[in-house]
């Protein structure tokens, strides 16, 4: 009778190191905070397909209203990383809370915009009229450095705090003849009125590079767990490589994420430069076009500080990691 017990017990073991095996291979979860926006596409994608999966990784993306509530939330530890624009990192590291750069994601060409009434064809025709944004968003921003170039300041507008979602709505009673948002809230404004309603004034395309979307972590996370970053990285580059092959059923994909029809997210895609792996390097790297953080940097920085938002501009290369970039375009 010893052979069965024998037998029995190696089942017992072999069952107990299987699982015990499986659960150390358990796909680790993370929660990625983000608004909806055309340039998260691949991430959509992403997640979708549950193409994280391969990394052993489990990413769910949480969405957010407001852009300007996501930095808090990695700082608290609501999520583990996040989707932001450069110059929210600009202003979080200026503040003392390291969250940086760990990858490029695009940048806004046209998909950010400042829209207005027919009768309002220029910038400079702005001062003392009403302005719908979202204060400390890259709709403050955008709105900022074109105040800038056409020699006016905050100070000759008359701001009107609203979020992008709100922004259609609002221009659309008739009280608001500018405001800034972008898609696909941008696409609701222009298509008011048959779309001879309003028009776009000023957008991203006129300054490609300075809006730009980033995948960002904070310090202490990049030190905890650099293999599951590298996945979510990954991930997004296989959203991205899905993208470019099945762009139909892609596009099906977003819209269902951002609550559009596949053929408004095809149409909005064309404001939106999703970078490339082999183009990320560059946005690390000092170079004097706005698609270089160097370049964007020093000019946010100095916008924010002119507005009070930050007291000092922090060195460029404290903002970013460019270890995971580097080491993928290694292999």
């Amino acid at each position: 009778m010893a052979f069965p017990r024998l037998r029995v017990l190696k089942i017992a073991t072999a069952l107990a190191l299987s699982l015990a095996t499986c659960a150390s291979m358990a796909a680790t979860s993370l929660k990625i905070g983000t608004v909806v926006w055309i340039g998260y596409g691949p991430f959509y994608v992403a997640e979708a397909l549950d193409l994280f999966k391969k990394y052993n990784l489990k990413v769910s993306l949480q969405i957010f209203s407001d852009p300007a509530l996501i930095p808090s939330a990695i700082s608290s530890g609501a999520v583990d990383g996040g989707m932001l624009t450069y110059d929210q990192v600009i202003g979080q590291v200026a503040a003392g809370r390291m969250q940086k750069v760990v990858m490029p994601i695009d940048y806004s060409n046209g998909g950010d915009a400042i829209v207005a009434t027919k009768a309002i064809t220029k910038v400079s025709e702005f001062k003392g009229k009403k302005i719908g944004f979202n204060p400390l968003s890259p709709s403050d921003f955008l709105l900022s450095y074109a105040l800038k170039v056409n020699k006016l300041t905050d100070k000759d507008i008359t701001a009107v705090s609203m979020t992008p979602e709100t922004v259609p709505a609002g221009m659309a009673s008739g009280q608001l003849p500018i405001g800034v948002t972008y898609e696909p809230s941008l696409s609701q404004i222009l298509s008011q009125g048959g779309g001879k309603k309003f028009h776009v004034v000023f957008s991203s395309k006129d300054a490609p590079g300075l809006i730009a979307d980033v995948l960002v972590f904070d310090e202490k996370k990049i030190a905890s767990m650099p293999t599951e970053i590298s996945g979510v990285i990954k991930g997004y580059l296989d959203g991205m490589a899905y993208m470019k092959a099945k762009p139909d059923e892609a596009a099906i994909i977003i819209g269902k994420a951002m609550g559009v029809s596949a053929k408004e997210v095809k149409e909005q895609l064309t404001g939106v430069h999703n970078i490339a792996l082999s183009e990320m390097p560059k946005a690390f790297a000092k170079g004097k076009e706005t698609t270089s953080y160097f370049a964007s940097g020093d000019i946010i920085g100095t916008l924010l500080k002119a507005k009070g938002q930050i007291t000092t501009v922090p060195p460029t290369e404290s903002t970013f990691d460019a270890r995971f970039v580097n080491a993928l375009i290694k292999k």
